[in-house]
């Protein structure tokens, strides 16, 4: 029994199978857009706890 998952871009579902070359996506359509999405810079994992920018830090000028 294949594994059934949700497409990222557009939630159809999806068997996880290797005759399914555009796993996790279901079509080129769909793996396009989320490489777009990707190429756009529209993902981001927020950064939490950033150092804060000390003197050493900064170059010379």
């Amino acid at each position: 029994m294949a594994t059934i998952v949700d497409c990222p871009t557009c939630g159809a579902k999806v068997e996880w199978t290797e005759k399914n070359k555009y796993r996790p996506f279901c079509s080129e359509r769909c793996k396009q857009i989320d490489l777009g999405a990707w190429a756009e810079e529209k993902y981001a994992i927020p950064a939490v706890n950033l150092p804060q920018e000390s003197d050493q830090d900064k170059p010379l000028q």
